[in-house]
């Protein structure tokens, strides 16, 4: 008995719909290798030591001049900086401090540090190493150690002791922080503090809290590494190292505008 019309359009189906089946599980078996060669290739497997399919720690390098400025003290006008450059690894750095004034064509202020740089947590760092300051007498050399990092509300922290020569003792600690008023335009603020634990008066340095340091720099970031700025800036002496200072005739407080710019490469 033939077919009627009806099983004819029936079998029809049947054969569309066997052939759309059998495409589908050939795009699915494709897509399915092409998905585990790319998985294959994002998660390759280890061998037993892992550190051998890892990359190297690659070599990096830094200098930056955060300050570099004009500053108008009541003394003198001064050229004052404050610079940074390291070199190293994500895991072990050498790190070289620098900062000084100079006034009327000599130093009146400097002083190196050379530090080793260890991450220890997240964002902080173990800080050791050597210190000198030269001026503005006798050369004073120190050892010391510290920390250096991010604290919460994104504060950037360097505190370090230190141990010198006769027994004298230092520490200091370095405070700033950023305030993004837009992606270029930058506000500052910045306090330092130097404390000692004992009288040196050929340098004019006292016992206790020495020397403090307040500023606020609104800077504008031409480019990332070019950024020149204007800001004001409150320095103080306090015990013994304001009462070396008075009898010298020098000034115990001053607070005098600054202008400069920060770069690095």
């Amino acid at each position: 008995m033939p077919p009627t019309t009806g099983g004819i359009s029936m079998v029809k189906q049947l054969t569309k719909a066997t052939r759309l089946a059998a495409l589908c599980m050939l795009v699915s078996g494709m897509t399915a290798v092409h998905a585990e060669d790319e998985r294959d290739a994002a998660f390759p497997e280890l061998t037993v030591s892992m550190s051998k399919d890892m990359p190297e720690d690659p070599v990096h390098w830094m200098l930056l001049f955060d300050e570099f400025e004009w500053q108008n003290q009541r003394d003198d006008n001064v050229l004052a900086w404050d610079a940074h450059a390291w070199i190293g690894t994500d895991q072990h750095r050498a790190l070289l401090r620098a900062e000084g004034e100079r006034a009327d064509g000599s130093t009146t202020e400097n002083r190196l540090e050379l530090l080793w740089v260890r991450p220890v947590a997240a964002y902080w760092d173990l800080v050791a190493g050597l210190r000198m300051d030269t001026e503005p007498e006798r050369t004073r050399n120190y050892v010391g150690i510290g920390m250096q990092g991010l604290a919460p509300q994104w504060i950037e922290v360097e505190a370090t002791v230190w141990a010198g020569e006769s027994g004298q003792t230092a520490a200091t600690l370095k405070l700033e922080y950023e305030l993004l008023l837009t992606n270029r335009l930058i506000l500052a603020p910045k306090v330092e503090t130097d404390v000692y634990g004992e009288d040196d008066e050929e340098n004019g340095i006292g016992n206790g809290l020495s020397s403090l340091k307040a500023g606020l720099r609104l800077r504008y970031e031409i480019r990332r590494e070019f950024a020149p700025y204007v800001g004001i800036e409150w320095t103080g002496k306090f015990g013994d190292t304001a009462d070396m200072a008075r009898n010298h005739d020098e000034a115990v407080r001053d607070a005098h505008v600054v202008a400069g710019l920060r770069f690095w490469f």
